[in-house]
């Protein structure tokens, strides 16, 4: 009987399981046992850069190790990207997200801006103007979807 209780565990398979991602399975993976409900595992790998095959197998079978299986899945992040960019698009007609054009290189800059003062890091985005927005979209730059936050970003 399962009792509608899903639980899940998301590593990114950037590296190995470490401790704290154990814990969390563990935790999930007891409560569901407990009440009867399921334990999933979603593989977080959308950071085409740094997760790899290997990183998945050595999570897997890291679970395995402690002992833990799942009720559903893996499923992997990457296999719902349409979905995603479907939902990036309906938050960016709504006015919840905008587009954001800094680069890895400015958001460190800003980061060691903030050490340097002493502060913590707060992004602040810039909101683009459309024709800015179109600008950047003609030129080809890339862009990340970051949700609209009342008083953090700009107008």
């Amino acid at each position: 009987m399962n009792s509608g209780i899903r639980v899940r565990f998301a590593p990114s398979p950037t590296g190995y399981l470490h401790i704290g991602g154990a814990r969390t399975a563990l935790f999930n993976w007891l409560f569901a046992r407990k009440h009867h409900g399921t334990f999933i595992l979603r593989i977080e790998d959308t950071d085409r850069e740094r997760s790899t095959p290997e990183a998945v197998a050595t999570i897997l079978d890291g679970l395995r190790w402690l002992g833990l299986d799942w009720d559903e899945g893996p499923f992997y992040q990457s296999e719902r990207l349409a979905a995603h960019r479907q939902l990036a698009e309906h938050l960016l007609a709504a006015g919840h997200a905008y587009k954001s054009y800094e680069t890895k290189e400015e958001l460190e800059a800003m980061r060691q801006a903030a050490e340097a003062a002493k502060q913590p890091f707060v992004f602040r985005g810039r909101i683009l103007s459309p024709a800015e927005e179109a600008q950047l979209t003609a030129q080809g730059i890339p862009y990340v979807v970051r949700f609209r936050v009342p008083g953090r970003t700009a107008p």
